[in-house]
C-alpha cells in the first residue's frame, strides 16, 4: 500500500466548528485540527484569550487532503462558498476578528491558486471578498473539545440552528465532491 502525498490547507471562515464540519465531509480530506493562527499574543492562545478578540488569532482548521482527489482549488471553492466571505470580522452572529475570513498559504503554488480562486469567485457574491490571505503564521491546535465538534454535538443548540443548514447547502451546491453516504440532508 502507498504512501498518500497529503497537502495542507489552513482556512478561517467564522467559527471553527462550521468549516470543520463543512470540509470532513469532501471527498479527499483525511484530517482535519481546528486551532487558531494569525495572531500576536506570546504563548499558545486559549479558546477564552481567542474569543476576547485580544490576540489576533482567527479560528481556523487545518485541513490535510489528497490532491489526487479533491485539488486545493476545488477545495476553496468549497470553502469560499460555504460562508460569506464578503462579510468582515463576522459570520452570522458570531463578530470578531477571531472569525475573520481567511487563507493562510502555505506556499507560492497556494498563494497564487487562492489569488485565481478569489479572481474567479468575485462575480459570484455581490459585494466584494473581504477574505485576507497571508503566509501561514503560526499554527496552534485548539483544545480537545474542539476537536469534531459537530458530530460529537449534533443535537447542540448552534449545531442544530447553524452548522446543520450549512451541511444542506453544502450537499445541494457540491454533492459530487462529498465523501460516499454524505449526499443525504
Amino acid at each position: 500500500m502507498s504512501e498518500k502525498n497529503l497537502e495542507i490547507a489552513t482556512l478561517g471562515g467564522g467559527c471553527f466548528w462550521c468549516i470543520e464540519a463543512v470540509l470532513q465531509e469532501l471527498k479527499g480530506v483525511e484530517k482535519l485540527v481546528s486551532g487558531y493562527a494569525g495572531g500576536n499574543a506570546p504563548g499558545k492562545p486559549t479558546y477564552k484569550e481567542v474569543c476576547s478578540g485580544l490576540t489576533g488569532h482567527a479560528e481556523v482548521v487545518q485541513v490535510s487532503f489528497d490532491p489526487s482527489v479533491i485539488s486545493y482549488q476545488d477545495l476553496l471553492i468549497v470553502f469560499m462558498t460555504s460562508h460569506d466571505p464578503t462579510s468582515l470580522n463576522r459570520q452570522g452572529g458570531d463578530v470578531g476578528t477571531q472569525y475573520r475570513s481567511v487563507i493562510f498559504y502555505h506556499n507560492d503554488t497556494q498563494k497564487t491558486v487562492t489569488e485565481s480562486v478569489i479572481q474567479e469567485l468575485s462575480s459570484y457574491f455581490e459585494d466584494p471578498i473581504v477574505t485576507e490571505l497571508s503566509p501561514l503564521p503560526t499554527f496552534y491546535d485548539a483544545e480537545d473539545y474542539h476537536q469534531d465538534y459537530y458530530r460529537n454535538n449534533t443535537s447542540q443548540g448552534y449545531c442544530s440552528a447553524v452548522i446543520t443548514p450549512k451541511l444542506a447547502k453544502l450537499r445541494k451546491m457540491h454533492a459530487d465532491k462529498l465523501k460516499q453516504g454524505q449526499t443525504s440532508s
